[in-house]
């Protein structure tokens, strides 16, 4: 009984029991952070090599002469753009994860520096809670 008391009390934002919860709009905090606009760009550089790529090679398929040369530099063609997709994805994946950890980690601080309990995207919060998502920018911008 006392158990529910307890969390009727913090669920009921008493205080002393409860601190509050953040709500943090990650895409505003990707969009504003320079360190994932330049993964971005980055990204987006490497899809267009990507993209470049395959058509010189294509540019060069239409110079073969032989069914046989055709096939040979389509193999080749198919080994090496699937070799430079997978590092493609790779370093997107490396670069999601980086600022995803320093995200959470200016999240973690804004979250002790403001007292909260939690700190959850503001898709799951109807109403109520802390819009902490500036405070992380700022972190952000600041350290990281």
């Amino acid at each position: 009984m006392k158990k529910l008391l307890v969390t009727l009390m913090m669920l009921a934002g008493l205080p002393g029991f409860a601190a509050g919860v953040g709500a943090i709009d990650y895409q505003k905090v990707q969009d504003n952070y320079p360190l994932a606009k330049s993964a971005v760009k980055e990204i987006d550089a490497q899809t267009v090599a990507l993209q470049q790529f395959m058509l010189d090679k294509e540019k060069q398929y239409k110079l073969l002469d032989t069914p046989l040369k055709k096939q040979n530099f389509e193999a080749a063609t198919a080994k090496e753009f699937k070799a430079k997709e997978e590092a493609l994805m790779k370093m997107r994946k490396q670069k999601e994860e980086q600022i995803y950890v320093k995200i959470q980690a200016a999240a973690k601080q804004v979250l002790v520096e403001q007292k909260l309990d939690a700190i959850l995207d503001f898709r799951v919060i109807f109403v109520g809670g802390v819009d902490v998502t500036d405070l992380v920018i700022n972190k952000l911008k600041l350290g990281g």
